[in-house]
């Protein structure tokens, strides 16, 4: 567990090399970032598998062209099932990758879509779902215009759904639809602050729903770097697929 741990740990570092290397190449030619790293630490009353306290590591690349966005996504669980955890002796949890399509117009608004699919590769199995599953969103936004001090708002809205198949066959199926409906508010000085409210509907459980309130503030220090401190809550549905009881977050990325 060790050994694998630490080779995927390479292969990330080693791919935000290669991604620095891509871009120092293209010099003045490319000043737009390509590549994304994310750092994001949680500690999470226990939920679900993937609503665990945990360690989670992102990297995007961000193409032009129809497909805009390519992510991996690596949690690594908490071995202690707490609030606390134990940060320094982490699991392997299940890896996800995404494709993220440019935007297009639906029903007079621009839309971006995605495809994501989410491998069990947790290790030991009881810190994933056991099920290969595959997904599919769509998102929109509307800016909602400046305010005082030149504050600029927006509404954000995304649904998703989410299957499982194939994996071990003794583990629970997963078929939910899950909506985010995001309020944002970013400052002149790169000071933002948002609130998520995350509705989730587990039609395996005979279509019981749950959701979670996140409330999220951060700062864009430069055009590279990106922090970030979530506090979230349970709304309703205690045990619904992809709710939890509290969670505390604080994020880095960094746009190389």
């Amino acid at each position: 567990m060790r050994a694998l741990l630490r080779g995927i740990v390479v292969a990330v570092a080693a791919g935000v090399h290669a991604g620095a290397a891509i871009a120092d190449a293209g010099g003045a030619a490319e000043a737009r970032p390509r590549w994304l790293f994310e750092f994001k630490r949680q500690a999470t009353e226990r939920g679900t598998p993937e609503e665990t306290t945990k360690t989670q590591l992102k990297l995007e690349y961000l193409p032009d062209g129809p497909v805009s966005l390519l992510r991996l996504e690596l949690p690594f669980p908490d071995e202690q099932a707490s609030f606390a955890g134990s940060p320094l002796d982490p699991d392997l949890g299940d890896m996800k990758v995404r494709a993220g399509f440019r935007a297009i117009e639906v029903l007079g608004r621009p839309a971006t879509s995605f495809l994501e699919v989410t491998f069990p590769t947790a290790d030991p199995e009881f810190q994933g779902a056991g099920k290969y599953q595959v997904s599919a969103g769509i998102r929109t936004a509307w800016p909602l215009g400046a305010g005082p001090q030149g504050r600029r708002n927006s509404l954000a809205a995304q649904l998703q759904q989410v299957v499982s198949t194939g994996g071990d066959p003794a583990r629970d199926d997963i078929n939910q639809t899950k909506i985010e409906v995001e309020a944002r508010t970013a400052w002149p000085g790169g000071h933002f602050a948002k609130a998520t409210f995350k509705p989730v509907v587990d039609w395996v459980g005979g279509g019981q729903t749950g959701a979670v309130l996140e409330l999220e503030g951060g700062w864009v220090a430069s055009r590279d770097w990106t922090l970030a401190l979530m506090g979230g809550l349970r709304a309703w549905g205690a045990g619904v697929p992809g709710t939890y009881g509290k969670r505390v977050e604080l994020k880095a990325a960094w746009l190389f």
